[in-house]
Protein backbone atom coordinates (compact mmCIF):
# COMPACT_ATOMS: atom_id res chain seq x y z
CA UNK A 1 0.00 0.00 0.00
CA UNK A 2 1.38 2.97 -1.12
CA UNK A 3 2.56 5.65 1.71
CA UNK A 4 0.55 9.50 1.24
CA UNK A 5 3.98 10.91 0.18
CA UNK A 6 3.49 8.57 -2.78
CA UNK A 7 0.11 9.06 -3.32
CA UNK A 8 -0.15 12.76 -3.17
CA UNK A 9 2.02 13.14 -6.55
CA UNK A 10 -0.52 11.18 -8.20
CA UNK A 11 -3.64 13.00 -7.24
CA UNK A 12 -5.36 14.97 -9.68
CA UNK A 13 -5.09 18.62 -10.16
CA UNK A 14 -8.73 19.30 -8.49
CA UNK A 15 -8.14 16.41 -5.64
CA UNK A 16 -4.55 18.34 -4.53
CA UNK A 17 -6.35 21.28 -4.79
CA UNK A 18 -9.02 20.04 -2.21
CA UNK A 19 -5.67 18.56 -0.31
CA UNK A 20 -4.36 21.76 0.21
CA UNK A 21 -7.80 23.46 1.13
CA UNK A 22 -7.97 20.77 3.88
CA UNK A 23 -4.35 21.65 5.00
CA UNK A 24 -4.43 25.31 5.53
CA UNK A 25 -7.13 25.68 8.61
CA UNK A 26 -4.70 23.11 10.13
CA UNK A 27 -2.15 25.86 9.89
CA UNK A 28 -1.40 28.35 13.09
CA UNK A 29 -2.75 31.63 11.15
CA UNK A 30 -6.32 31.88 12.35
CA UNK A 31 -8.27 32.56 9.33
CA UNK A 32 -11.70 33.96 9.19
CA UNK A 33 -12.50 31.72 6.14
CA UNK A 34 -10.59 29.33 3.73
CA UNK A 35 -11.85 29.54 0.49
CA UNK A 36 -11.11 27.46 -2.78
CA UNK A 37 -10.80 29.05 -6.10
CA UNK A 38 -8.92 28.06 -9.12
CA UNK A 39 -10.71 27.45 -12.47
CA UNK A 40 -10.51 29.92 -15.37
CA UNK A 41 -10.16 33.43 -14.10
CA UNK A 42 -8.85 32.90 -10.73
CA UNK A 43 -5.93 35.10 -11.28
CA UNK A 44 -3.89 33.01 -10.15
CA UNK A 45 -5.27 31.83 -6.45
CA UNK A 46 -6.13 28.11 -5.43
CA UNK A 47 -7.14 28.53 -2.12
CA UNK A 48 -7.43 31.76 0.05
CA UNK A 49 -6.96 32.39 3.65
CA UNK A 50 -8.67 35.25 5.16
CA UNK A 51 -7.42 36.95 7.58
CA UNK A 52 -10.49 39.71 7.92
CA UNK A 53 -14.13 39.50 6.51
CA UNK A 54 -12.66 41.98 4.09
CA UNK A 55 -11.60 38.66 2.78
CA UNK A 56 -9.57 39.97 -1.31
CA UNK A 57 -10.11 43.09 0.12
CA UNK A 58 -8.48 43.00 3.29
CA UNK A 59 -5.24 41.25 4.46
CA UNK A 60 -5.49 37.17 3.11
CA UNK A 61 -2.54 35.04 1.78
CA UNK A 62 -2.63 32.70 -1.44
CA UNK A 63 -1.78 29.58 -1.36
CA UNK A 64 -0.95 28.36 -5.09
CA UNK A 65 -1.22 24.48 -6.17
CA UNK A 66 0.90 23.34 -8.71
CA UNK A 67 1.22 19.47 -8.96
CA UNK A 68 3.17 18.86 -11.77
CA UNK A 69 5.33 15.61 -12.37
CA UNK A 70 8.47 17.26 -12.38
CA UNK A 71 9.63 19.74 -9.43
CA UNK A 72 8.29 22.87 -9.26
CA UNK A 73 10.81 25.53 -9.96
CA UNK A 74 11.11 29.32 -10.95
CA UNK A 75 10.15 29.26 -13.87
CA UNK A 76 7.00 28.08 -13.02
CA UNK A 77 7.00 30.08 -9.76
CA UNK A 78 7.78 33.39 -11.76
CA UNK A 79 4.84 33.23 -14.21
CA UNK A 80 2.36 33.10 -11.31
CA UNK A 81 3.89 36.30 -9.62
CA UNK A 82 3.42 38.17 -13.06
CA UNK A 83 0.17 36.87 -12.99
CA UNK A 84 -0.92 37.95 -9.32
CA UNK A 85 1.60 41.69 -9.85
CA UNK A 86 -1.08 41.93 -13.25
CA UNK A 87 -4.06 41.05 -11.69
CA UNK A 88 -3.00 43.19 -8.34
CA UNK A 89 -2.67 46.24 -10.54
CA UNK A 90 -6.07 46.03 -12.43
CA UNK A 91 -7.80 46.03 -8.89
CA UNK A 92 -8.92 42.43 -8.30
CA UNK A 93 -7.19 41.80 -5.18
CA UNK A 94 -4.89 43.08 -2.90
CA UNK A 95 -1.48 41.79 -2.50
CA UNK A 96 -1.71 38.63 -0.37
CA UNK A 97 0.86 39.09 3.11
CA UNK A 98 1.73 35.51 2.30
CA UNK A 99 1.93 33.69 -1.31
CA UNK A 100 2.60 29.89 -0.84
CA UNK A 101 3.82 27.57 -3.40
CA UNK A 102 2.48 24.35 -2.54
CA UNK A 103 3.67 21.55 -4.87
CA UNK A 104 4.36 17.42 -4.12
CA UNK A 105 7.95 18.03 -5.45
CA UNK A 106 10.30 21.29 -5.42
CA UNK A 107 13.45 21.97 -6.41
CA UNK A 108 16.60 21.90 -4.20
CA UNK A 109 16.98 26.24 -5.81
CA UNK A 110 13.22 27.33 -5.25
CA UNK A 111 13.75 27.70 -1.39
CA UNK A 112 17.29 29.08 -1.73
CA UNK A 113 15.75 31.84 -3.67
CA UNK A 114 13.25 32.63 -1.63
CA UNK A 115 15.49 33.06 1.51
CA UNK A 116 16.99 35.70 -0.42
CA UNK A 117 13.80 38.31 -1.02
CA UNK A 118 15.85 41.05 -2.41
CA UNK A 119 17.58 39.18 -4.95
CA UNK A 120 14.58 37.44 -5.54
CA UNK A 121 12.93 40.57 -6.80
CA UNK A 122 15.39 42.12 -8.05
CA UNK A 123 15.42 38.73 -10.45
CA UNK A 124 11.80 39.37 -10.96
CA UNK A 125 12.43 42.61 -12.10
CA UNK A 126 15.34 42.01 -14.56
CA UNK A 127 13.04 39.32 -16.09
CA UNK A 128 10.03 41.23 -16.18
CA UNK A 129 11.88 43.79 -18.32
CA UNK A 130 12.05 41.22 -21.07
CA UNK A 131 9.03 38.94 -20.27
CA UNK A 132 6.96 37.99 -23.35
CA UNK A 133 4.06 36.17 -22.29
CA UNK A 134 0.93 37.01 -23.88
CA UNK A 135 -0.32 38.63 -20.71
CA UNK A 136 2.52 40.75 -20.39
CA UNK A 137 2.67 41.84 -23.93
CA UNK A 138 -0.64 42.83 -23.95
CA UNK A 139 -0.48 45.46 -21.17
CA UNK A 140 -0.01 49.07 -22.44
CA UNK A 141 3.43 50.74 -21.57
CA UNK A 142 1.53 52.65 -18.57
CA UNK A 143 0.37 49.33 -17.79
CA UNK A 144 3.69 47.37 -17.78
CA UNK A 145 5.10 50.34 -15.67
CA UNK A 146 2.70 50.33 -12.95
CA UNK A 147 2.90 46.66 -12.71
CA UNK A 148 6.64 46.95 -12.18
CA UNK A 149 6.62 49.76 -9.81
CA UNK A 150 4.32 47.44 -7.58
CA UNK A 151 6.61 44.45 -7.86
CA UNK A 152 9.39 47.02 -6.62
CA UNK A 153 7.58 48.35 -3.81
CA UNK A 154 6.97 44.44 -2.59
CA UNK A 155 8.58 42.99 0.08
CA UNK A 156 9.31 39.61 -1.63
CA UNK A 157 9.74 38.10 1.65
CA UNK A 158 6.01 37.07 0.92
CA UNK A 159 6.87 34.39 -1.35
CA UNK A 160 7.63 31.34 -0.03
CA UNK A 161 7.01 27.05 -0.57
CA UNK A 162 6.15 24.51 1.88
CA UNK A 163 7.87 20.93 2.12
CA UNK A 164 5.27 18.10 1.33
CA UNK A 165 5.86 16.38 4.85
CA UNK A 166 5.22 19.45 6.65
CA UNK A 167 2.22 19.47 4.98
CA UNK A 168 1.22 15.84 5.73
CA UNK A 169 2.38 16.33 8.99
CA UNK A 170 0.18 18.78 9.89
CA UNK A 171 -2.86 17.54 7.58
CA UNK A 172 -2.69 13.73 9.73
CA UNK A 173 -3.89 16.47 12.96
CA UNK A 174 -7.04 16.98 10.50
CA UNK A 175 -11.07 15.53 10.49
CA UNK A 176 -9.95 14.74 6.54
CA UNK A 177 -6.65 12.53 6.89
CA UNK A 178 -8.77 9.64 7.75
CA UNK A 179 -10.95 9.94 4.35
CA UNK A 180 -8.36 11.11 2.61
CA UNK A 181 -5.38 8.58 3.50
CA UNK A 182 -7.81 5.74 4.76
CA UNK A 183 -4.86 2.79 5.12
CA UNK A 184 -2.18 5.64 6.81
CA UNK A 185 -1.74 5.41 10.53
CA UNK A 186 -3.22 8.73 12.56
CA UNK A 187 -0.33 10.62 13.93
CA UNK A 188 -1.81 10.88 17.67
CA UNK A 189 -4.30 9.02 19.52
CA UNK A 190 -6.68 9.50 22.47
CA UNK A 191 -5.96 11.44 25.23
CA UNK A 192 -6.95 9.03 28.00
CA UNK A 193 -9.65 10.93 30.49
CA UNK A 194 -9.92 10.12 33.86
CA UNK A 195 -13.66 9.92 35.42
CA UNK A 196 -14.09 12.64 37.60
CA UNK A 197 -14.68 12.38 41.27
CA UNK A 198 -18.31 13.86 40.54
CA UNK A 199 -20.62 11.66 37.73
CA UNK A 200 -21.10 13.68 34.81
CA UNK A 201 -24.27 14.60 33.01
CA UNK A 202 -22.69 12.05 30.38
CA UNK A 203 -23.14 9.18 32.65
CA UNK A 204 -26.58 10.12 33.94
CA UNK A 205 -28.49 7.03 31.85
CA UNK A 206 -25.78 4.32 32.16
CA UNK A 207 -25.29 4.48 35.91
CA UNK A 208 -28.81 4.53 36.56
CA UNK A 209 -28.96 1.44 34.66
CA UNK A 210 -25.63 0.09 36.65
CA UNK A 211 -28.06 1.01 39.94
CA UNK A 212 -30.65 -1.16 38.94
CA UNK A 213 -28.74 -3.58 38.97
CA UNK A 214 -27.13 -3.12 42.01
CA UNK A 215 -30.19 -2.49 43.76
CA UNK A 216 -31.37 -6.02 42.52
CA UNK A 217 -27.86 -7.66 43.40
CA UNK A 218 -27.86 -6.02 46.99
CA UNK A 219 -31.58 -4.91 48.03
CA UNK A 220 -31.70 -4.93 51.47
CA UNK A 221 -28.55 -2.35 51.80
CA UNK A 222 -28.45 -0.50 48.22
CA UNK A 223 -32.09 1.96 47.54
CA UNK A 224 -29.81 4.49 45.70
CA UNK A 225 -26.04 5.74 44.67
CA UNK A 226 -24.76 7.08 47.70
CA UNK A 227 -25.49 3.73 49.10
CA UNK A 228 -23.13 2.16 46.88
CA UNK A 229 -19.87 2.79 48.71
CA UNK A 230 -20.87 1.06 51.45
CA UNK A 231 -21.17 -2.37 49.49
CA UNK A 232 -17.11 -3.25 48.76
CA UNK A 233 -18.64 -5.30 45.23
CA UNK A 234 -20.57 -2.97 44.01
CA UNK A 235 -18.15 0.08 44.69
CA UNK A 236 -15.43 -1.43 42.82
CA UNK A 237 -17.71 -2.45 39.97
CA UNK A 238 -19.24 0.89 39.33
CA UNK A 239 -15.32 2.29 39.30
CA UNK A 240 -14.45 -0.53 36.76
CA UNK A 241 -17.30 0.48 34.84
CA UNK A 242 -16.97 4.34 34.83
CA UNK A 243 -12.80 3.89 34.01
CA UNK A 244 -14.14 1.65 31.16
CA UNK A 245 -16.58 4.43 29.97
CA UNK A 246 -14.41 7.26 30.08
CA UNK A 247 -12.18 4.69 27.75
CA UNK A 248 -14.50 4.76 25.39
CA UNK A 249 -15.57 8.40 25.48
CA UNK A 250 -11.91 9.00 25.07
CA UNK A 251 -11.73 7.46 21.96
CA UNK A 252 -15.02 9.08 20.51
CA UNK A 253 -13.76 12.21 21.04
CA UNK A 254 -10.81 11.45 19.67
CA UNK A 255 -12.86 10.27 16.47
CA UNK A 256 -15.24 13.50 16.67
CA UNK A 257 -11.95 15.94 16.33
CA UNK A 258 -9.49 13.78 14.87
CA UNK A 259 -11.90 12.14 11.64
CA UNK A 260 -15.16 12.53 9.72
CA UNK A 261 -18.78 11.41 11.31
CA UNK A 262 -18.86 7.32 11.68
CA UNK A 263 -15.87 5.69 12.96
CA UNK A 264 -16.84 5.40 16.49
CA UNK A 265 -20.56 5.16 15.83
CA UNK A 266 -19.43 1.82 13.67
CA UNK A 267 -17.43 1.13 16.58
CA UNK A 268 -20.65 0.83 18.98
CA UNK A 269 -22.31 -0.90 16.13
CA UNK A 270 -19.79 -3.78 15.87
CA UNK A 271 -19.99 -3.89 19.57
CA UNK A 272 -24.19 -4.04 19.41
CA UNK A 273 -24.80 -6.64 16.69
CA UNK A 274 -22.64 -9.30 18.89
CA UNK A 275 -23.64 -8.76 22.19
CA UNK A 276 -27.14 -7.91 21.42
CA UNK A 277 -27.46 -11.95 21.23
CA UNK A 278 -25.80 -12.66 24.54
CA UNK A 279 -27.84 -9.76 26.48
CA UNK A 280 -31.54 -11.44 25.12
CA UNK A 281 -30.52 -15.09 26.90
CA UNK A 282 -31.87 -15.54 30.43
CA UNK A 283 -29.71 -14.68 33.66
CA UNK A 284 -30.91 -14.97 36.98
CA UNK A 285 -30.48 -10.77 37.82
CA UNK A 286 -29.18 -7.85 35.74
CA UNK A 287 -25.57 -8.49 37.41
CA UNK A 288 -25.00 -11.55 35.54
CA UNK A 289 -26.05 -9.96 32.16
CA UNK A 290 -23.80 -7.64 32.38
CA UNK A 291 -20.92 -9.59 33.03
CA UNK A 292 -22.02 -12.09 29.92
CA UNK A 293 -22.23 -9.13 27.45
CA UNK A 294 -19.06 -7.17 28.74
CA UNK A 295 -17.25 -10.28 28.36
CA UNK A 296 -18.77 -10.93 25.18
CA UNK A 297 -17.80 -7.61 24.08
CA UNK A 298 -14.11 -8.68 24.32
CA UNK A 299 -14.29 -11.01 21.67
CA UNK A 300 -16.01 -9.06 18.89
CA UNK A 301 -14.43 -8.84 15.89
CA UNK A 302 -14.05 -5.14 15.11
CA UNK A 303 -14.05 -4.04 11.11
CA UNK A 304 -10.99 -2.20 10.35
CA UNK A 305 -11.14 1.06 10.64
CA UNK A 306 -8.56 4.31 11.33
CA UNK A 307 -9.66 3.71 15.21
CA UNK A 308 -9.25 -0.38 15.47
CA UNK A 309 -5.38 0.47 16.21
CA UNK A 310 -6.78 2.47 19.52
CA UNK A 311 -9.47 -0.06 20.54
CA UNK A 312 -8.20 -1.21 23.70
CA UNK A 313 -9.95 -4.26 25.97
CA UNK A 314 -11.55 -1.47 28.17
CA UNK A 315 -12.93 0.50 25.21
CA UNK A 316 -14.89 -2.42 24.15
CA UNK A 317 -16.77 -2.60 27.83
CA UNK A 318 -17.11 1.02 27.60
CA UNK A 319 -18.76 1.19 24.37
CA UNK A 320 -21.18 -1.16 26.01
CA UNK A 321 -22.36 1.63 29.02
CA UNK A 322 -22.29 4.11 25.48
CA UNK A 323 -25.03 1.58 24.29
CA UNK A 324 -26.51 1.56 27.61
CA UNK A 325 -26.85 5.42 27.64
CA UNK A 326 -29.18 5.11 24.71
CA UNK A 327 -31.02 2.39 25.91
CA UNK A 328 -29.82 -0.17 23.64
CA UNK A 329 -28.70 -2.23 26.28
CA UNK A 330 -30.64 -2.85 29.56
CA UNK A 331 -29.24 -5.03 32.09
CA UNK A 332 -32.43 -5.59 34.42
CA UNK A 333 -35.66 -7.46 32.66
CA UNK A 334 -38.44 -7.47 35.24
CA UNK A 335 -40.04 -10.55 35.83
CA UNK A 336 -36.94 -12.70 33.87
CA UNK A 337 -35.22 -15.25 36.22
Amino acid sequence: MPSPKQMVPFLDPDTFEEFVKEWVPALETKYVLVERHGGAGDHGIDVAGYLSRQRLEGEWHNYQCKRYAAALAWSTVVTEMRKMFVAVAAGHFTVPKRYVFVAPIISRSLPRQFAKPTECRDKFLREWDTAKEKFVTDLTADGREAVRELAASTDFDIFECVDLDEMLELHSTTVHWADRFPHAPLARGPEALIPPEEHGEVETRYVRHLLDVYRERFPDVITDLEHVSEVAAADAHLKRQREAFYTAEALRVFARDATTPGYFEKLMEDVYDIVVEVAERTYPDGWERHGAVTAAAGSVQLTPTILTPFVQPNTRKGVCHHLANENRLIWCRKGQT
